[in-house]
């Protein structure tokens, strides 16, 4: 009778363990559900309120603000090439070409300062190297098309300038070893990878000769960063050879070629009919991307509107913004 009662006993509390497991069960399958739900609210209520910052910035432009125009110092290429391109540079009465740049324009001194001032007002609208190009400002389309690398091997996208570097005839075995990779195979993947335009195709792959000693590279501040990208693989490749890179802007580094005080020069524009002595090889293409402020609403212009503007015949957003 002792031995009937334990076992009943037993069993009782086994189902009544199974009941409290079974209660557990669901008390956790509920918690999962609400957390889930709670995941998915937060995720929800995240992009209803990004996009609603998005709204606001872009309702709080005043168009009838003026227009910051920022652009380059003298001697960028990428400001000759820019001027050129959107007809901000016209010949006058004798034939001379002429800048006619507003004299109201923020001037920078280099691709970084450009996108860092155009980023910290949101009326201001400048211009940078397409491989630069971060997300701190914005790239407007021109006359619809898009600032992308097929669309500049496609020919839609036409505001692009080559990269080239300077040379004097007579240069060392390791400066010359070096430009060999820059137009090799290898050389041209790395252009690639960083978002330029190669420009050799059907380079085969190199061999460095194990050159040894010093180069130093001069010259514009918007083929630098593809340019230090060349001098990491190289070196890798040729432990021997130590490369010097200094930064400054395309005239100086075509002068500094001349001079001799560089051995390769960087240029983001064509040689001008006065640097002589000196020879150019274009080592990539790049595009050059009107840029503006992440809370501007300007997504496309023209390119005569970009001329007015920089030019200072347009002076206010409204003028553009419709």
């Amino acid at each position: 009778m002792k031995k009937l009662s334990v076992l009943m006993l037993i069993g009782a509390l086994t189902v009544g363990t199974l009941a409290m497991t079974g209660c557990g069960g669901a008390d956790n399958t509920a918690t999962d559900t609400a957390a889930d739900t709670t995941t998915d609210n937060t995720a929800d209520t995240t992009a209803a309120d990004t996009s609603a910052a998005d709204d606001t910035a872009a309702s709080d432009f005043d168009t009838s603000e003026a227009i910051s125009v920022v652009s380059r110092e003298d001697g960028s290429g990428t400001r000759g090439a820019f001027i050129e391109l959107f007809g901000v540079e016209e010949k006058d009465e004798n034939g001379d070409k002429v800048d006619y740049t507003t004299d109201e324009a923020i001037i920078t001194n280099s691709t970084d300062v450009m996108m860092t001032t155009v980023a910290g007002d949101d009326y201001a609208i400048g211009y940078c190297s397409l491989g630069s190009l971060n997300d701190t400002v914005k790239a407007v389309t021109i006359d619809g098309a898009e600032a992308t690398v097929d669309n500049i091997k496609s020919g839609s996208y036409t505001i692009a300038r080559p990269f080239n570097i300077v040379t004097k005839d007579g240069i060392s075995g390791v400066a010359q070893d070096f430009i060999n990779y820059i137009l090799s195979a290898d050389g041209q993947q790395v252009v690639s990878d960083n978002g330029y335009i190669a420009v050799a195709d059907n380079a085969e792959a190199f061999t460095s000769d194990n050159s040894e000693g010093k180069i130093v590279v001069a010259g514009s501040s918007s083929v630098t960063p593809v340019m230090e990208k060349l001098k990491e693989a190289y070196e890798t490749v040729n432990g021997k050879a130590e490369i010097e890179i200094q930064e400054s802007d395309s005239t100086t580094g075509v002068t500094a070629a001349i001079d001799g005080t560089c051995d390769i020069g960087m240029a983001s524009r064509e040689l001008k009919e006065e640097e002589t002595g000196v020879s150019a090889t274009k080592i990539a293409m790049d595009g050059i991307a009107v840029i503006v402020n992440n809370n501007s609403p300007v997504t496309d212009l023209s390119k005569d509107a970009v001329k007015g503007i920089f030019t200072g015949d347009t002076t206010t957003w409204d003028e553009v913004v419709k």
